[in-house]
């Protein structure tokens, strides 16, 4: 079946700088290419790609997308849109949006949030920007913690009318049974804003080697349940998937998890809602 990769990271030491690079000792050990990610994604049925922001710089935001924008060029290549950088707590950011409105390369934004003091995106300034985004077209991807879903519903209601799409299922671990509880019911009441759709990602970093795609289980089929069939897309997070698990394994697990669903009901997930959510044709 189809597949869209709505959050593939590329990584190019080169020609970007990542300050937070020097803390991950495996995937500072070479550059991540699209080649390198090419050589299994296409046999596996991936036929577009969005390229997710890797948190360069703030002085390179604008060179990332621009350098994505000249790998897409080639015919070999699939990716078909970015999610950039973005810092809604600057007054810069209106200006960048009108840039991405002019710019069908540019999907939408994203503002990691896990790695800043929680009351940056309760500011006035942040959310007002945020809020700029509304009837635009352009997502805005929220990256939390499971301790921070809360922080995420508040943004949520404080922007109606902005498209947001959850990272990763909302940090949803599949290797700490004593928090999942306190997920579920954060996700659950995250899942009740029609406004978000919810990223099948990342789950492949919290499990430990000798994993089954019954560990990943639990959290996949919750995230699922909680928001829909119509608001779930997928995503690969190579290469950070790819320190736990070759891409194969991971979509491998995926269709073995979803594989009672109907057809309709995978083809939303992979491939459909991506071509709503993200405009991905």
């Amino acid at each position: 079946m189809r597949l869209i990769d709505t959050h593939l990271h590329l990584i190019y030491r080169n020609s970007l700088a990542y300050a937070w690079l020097g803390g991950e000792p495996t995937l500072a050990a070479h550059d991540w290419t699209y080649e390198l990610y090419a050589a299994e994604a296409h046999p596996l049925g991936v036929t577009d790609c969005l390229h997710m922001e890797v948190d360069v710089v703030e002085a390179d935001m604008d060179r990332e997308v621009e350098f994505i924008r000249s790998l897409a060029g080639g015919p070999f290549r699939r990716i078909r849109a970015a999610v950039a950088n973005a810092r809604p707590e600057e007054a810069g950011f209106a200006a960048q949006i009108e840039r991405a409105r002019a710019d069908p390369f540019v999907r939408g934004f994203r503002r990691i949030l896990h790695v800043v003091p929680d009351d940056l995106s309760r500011a006035q300034t942040f959310r007002e920007n945020v809020n700029r985004l509304a009837g635009t077209g352009l997502t805005f991807d929220i990256c939390v913690r499971a301790d921070q879903l809360g922080l995420a519903a508040e943004l949520v209601d404080a922007c109606p009318g902005v498209a947001f799409v959850l990272d990763h299922c909302g940090g949803g671990s599949a290797s700490r049974p004593d928090l999942f509880a306190a997920w579920k019911t954060a996700l659950v009441e995250l899942a009740r804003r029609p406004g978000v759709v919810a990223k099948i990602s990342g789950v492949i970093a919290t499990v430990g080697d000798g994993w089954t795609p019954d560990d990943l289980r639990p959290v996949i089929e919750t995230t699922i349940e909680a928001f829909g069939w119509d608001r779930v897309v997928w995503g690969s997070d190579w290469p950070w998937s790819a320190q736990h698990a070759s891409l194969t394994e991971w979509v491998e697990a995926i269709h073995r998890l979803v594989e009672g669903a109907s057809e309709t009901e995978r083809e939303k997930l992979f491939y459909g809602n991506a071509t709503r959510v993200y405009g991905i044709g």
